[in-house]
C-alpha cells in the first residue's frame, strides 16, 4: 500500500510539474512574440510648430450710434397740410419737412400786427403833442409800454405760425414715417427719424483694469456680421470719465468713418483695439495640448534610429514621444508654446488619447483641428 500511494503521489506531483511549466513556456513564448510585432500603430494628425506674430488686442462688444439723431416731433398740435419729402432722403439743415394748417394762426398774427402798427400811429402822435405840451409825459410811457406789449405779441405768434413749419434740425438721412396728408398731431408726436450716418459712433465697455491699455486716438477695428469678412477701421475718440458701479467697466466711444452708410445707428459689432507692439510666439492648436495638474504635455512625432525598426519601404517608423511644454496666451483655437520645443518640430495634433512612448504613428492629414486665430461659431 505505501509502494502505491508513492507512486501515485509521485505521478500527481508529475502532473502538476507538467501543467505549470506548460503554462510559463505558453506566458513564455506568447511574451516573446508580442515583443517581436511590436505595438500596433496609430493614425494621428500632426503639424510643425512654427512662430507667428501675434498683436495684443482687447476684444469688446459694441453697438454702433448716430453722431446725431433724433425723431423729427411737433411742439403744437396740428392738422398736417404737405409731407415734403420721401423716406430715405438725404436732408439739409433746415429743410422743410412737413406743414401744419396754419391759417387760423397767420389771421390771428394779422390781427396782432394790426394792433401793433396802430399803437406805434399813437406813441407817434402822443409823442408830437407832449413836444407840444398837450399831454403828459406818463402818457407817452404808456403809449410806450402799450406798443412794446403789442409787438411782443405779435413776435410770439409769428413764432407760433413758425413752429407749424417743420424743418430738419440738422443734415442727414430721413427714415420711414407713417404719417400722411390730413393726419392729425399733437404735441410730440414722431414725425420721421433723422440720423447722420457720417461719421457714426461705436460704444462699447472694457473691465477697468483694461484701462491703462486704452487711450484717445488709439485706432480699432470692427466687423459686424451683416458684411462678414469686411473690417471697418476707427479711432477711439472718447473714454467715460466714470466706472459703472454695477459692472466694474467703463464705457468707450470710437469715431468710425461710413462714407457707404453702410452701418446703421443700433447695429451690433465686435470691437478690436490694438494694444502693444506685436509679440513672435511659437503656436500650436490648443488641440494639441494635454493640460495636466503635474504639467502640459504634447507628443511630437519621431523617427525610430533603430536599424531593424523599419517599413515595408525602408523608411525608419515614426513614433511617439511624449514632452512637458510651457504654454503661454493663447488666441482663438492657438496656444502659444514658451518652452519644451523648438520650431519646426511635428507635433500631434489629435489622436494623442491613445498614444504612449513608443507608439508607432501613422501621420493622416485630411482632418485637421481647428487652428484659427479668430474661429467663429458654427451655425447647423
Amino acid at each position: 500500500m505505501k509502494k502505491r500511494m508513492t507512486i501515485m503521489l509521485i505521478a500527481v506531483g508529475l502532473l502538476i510539474g507538467g501543467l505549470v511549466g506548460f503554462n510559463f513556456f505558453k506566458g513564455y513564448m506568447m511574451q516573446k512574440y508580442m515583443g517581436k510585432g511590436g505595438l500596433p500603430p496609430a493614425t494621428v494628425s500632426a503639424m510643425k510648430a512654427d512662430y507667428q506674430l501675434w498683436q495684443p488686442q482687447l476684444n469688446a462688444v459694441g453697438t454702433l450710434r448716430a453722431v446725431r439723431g433724433v425723431d423729427v416731433t411737433t411742439e403744437v398740435a396740428g392738422l398736417v397740410r404737405s409731407i415734403d419729402f420721401k423716406a430715405g432722403d438725404e436732408v439739409k439743415a433746415g429743410q422743410v419737412l412737413a406743414q401744419l394748417n396754419a391759417d387760423s394762426d397767420i389771421a390771428q398774427l394779422h390781427s396782432l400786427e394790426a394792433a401793433a402798427e396802430l399803437a406805434a400811429i399813437v406813441y407817434e402822435r402822443d409823442k408830437a403833442q407832449l413836444a407840444a405840451e398837450v399831454i403828459s409825459k406818463a402818457q407817452v410811457d404808456t403809449d410806450a409800454g402799450d406798443l412794446k406789449s403789442k409787438r411782443a405779441q405779435v413776435a410770439q405768434q409769428q413764432a407760433v405760425v413758425e413752429k407749424k413749419t417743420l424743418r430738419a434740425p440738422f443734415a442727414g438721412k430721413l427714415g420711414i414715417s407713417i404719417v400722411n396728408p390730413g393726419q392729425y398731431l399733437n404735441p410730440a408726436d414722431k414725425l420721421v427719424t433723422l440720423q447722420t450716418l457720417d461719421p457714426i459712433y461705436v460704444d462699447f465697455y472694457l473691465p477697468q483694469q483694461q484701462l491703462p491699455q486704452v487711450a484717445i486716438g488709439q485706432a480699432l477695428t470692427l466687423t459686424t456680421d451683416t458684411y462678414p469678412g469686411v473690417a471697418f477701421v476707427g479711432k477711439i475718440n472718447a473714454i467715460n470719465s466714470k466706472i459703472d458701479t454695477n459692472t466694474r467697466n467703463v464705457q468707450v466711444e470710437a469715431t468710425m468713418p461710413n462714407a457707404k452708410r453702410q452701418l446703421l445707428p443700433g447695429m451690433f459689432a465686435s470691437v478690436r483695439v490694438n494694444s502693444g507692439d506685436e509679440n513672435r510666439y511659437l503656436t500650436l492648436p490648443q488641440t494639441a495640448i494635454t493640460f495636466n495638474p503635474y504639467g502640459n504635455t504634447v507628443f511630437v512625432v519621431k523617427a525610430s534610429d533603430k536599424k531593424e525598426d523599419k517599413d515595408e519601404k525602408g523608411n525608419a517608423r515614426l513614433l511617439a514621444q511624449q514632452v512637458f511644454v510651457t504654454t503661454g496666451p493663447t488666441r482663438g483655437d492657438q496656444v502659444a508654446i514658451l518652452k519644451g520645443i523648438e520650431p519646426g518640430t511635428q507635433v500631434v495634433t489629435s489622436g494623442q488619447v491613445k498614444l504612449k512612448n513608443g507608439t508607432p504613428l501613422i501621420i493622416d492629414n485630411k482632418v485637421q483641428p481647428s487652428n484659427s486665430p479668430d474661429p467663429k461659431p458654427q451655425e447647423q
